[in-house]
């Protein structure tokens, strides 16, 4: 009869991985309360309470509430991209509708709306202003770097195109805010028809 050893404990986290499992909490603490309660109340405590880290342990690896904030604009970024590549990829053939039709749904995502909340709050905050210019570049040059993998591309010189595809990303975004307390989903088929249209080189008019 053979002895079986009792099952090994697992290993210790290291100091790296804790400070990251950390921060990834308040991280995704931040992400959540901006889009459910907006900038105003996503506190440093309310981040440490839905974290279930203290308010030391915060500022043992952010400097400020902002610090967290623009922490979890940078992962809103990152997770829409993702999310976005990935829908890409799951098709077999991309066409304009696909690709508008996946861009609508990044604007739309629960996730966009902590985005959303930190663009209305810079307006007034030159603080958050100035932390995210940066992201927002980053942002942008992400969009038009995707944008240019898709069938349109090459029918446009190239400060068209990303003049264009921000256009366009700034007509969802808004569509997705208003939607919110005023939505037409009646004219939402037909405008990404219309803009399907309008990127190849058709008219609008009959």
């Amino acid at each position: 009869m053979t002895s079986t050893s009792p099952s090994a404990a697992p290993p210790r986290r290291t100091q790296a991985q804790r400070r990251a499992s950390t921060m990834g909490a308040l991280v995704d603490a931040a992400v959540h309360l901006l889009g459910e309660v907006g900038y105003a109340r996503t506190t440093t405590a309310e981040i440490c309470r839905h974290a279930g880290v203290s308010t030391g342990g915060l500022f043992r690896h952010f400097d400020s509430r902002l610090d967290v904030i623009v922490a979890a604009a940078d992962e809103v970024r990152s997770r829409q991209f993702d999310q976005f590549r990935e829908g890409l990829e799951a098709l077999s053939e991309v066409t304009l509708h696909d690709g508008l039709v996946l861009l609508r749904r990044a604007c739309r995502a629960p996730i966009n709306a902590a985005w959303y909340e930190l663009l209305v709050a810079a307006r007034t905050d030159a603080a958050l202003r100035e932390k995210l210019a940066p992201l927002t570049e980053r942002y942008h040059r992400e969009i038009m770097e995707i944008g240019r993998t898709m069938p349109v591309a090459g029918a446009l010189p190239p400060d068209e195109l990303d003049t264009l595809l921000l256009s366009i990303v700034h007509l969802l975004d808004g569509e997705a805010l208003v939607s919110v307390v005023h939505g037409h989903p009646e004219h939402e088929d037909i405008r990404l028809e219309q803009l399907v249209r309008i990127l190849s080189g058709q008219t609008l008019l009959p």
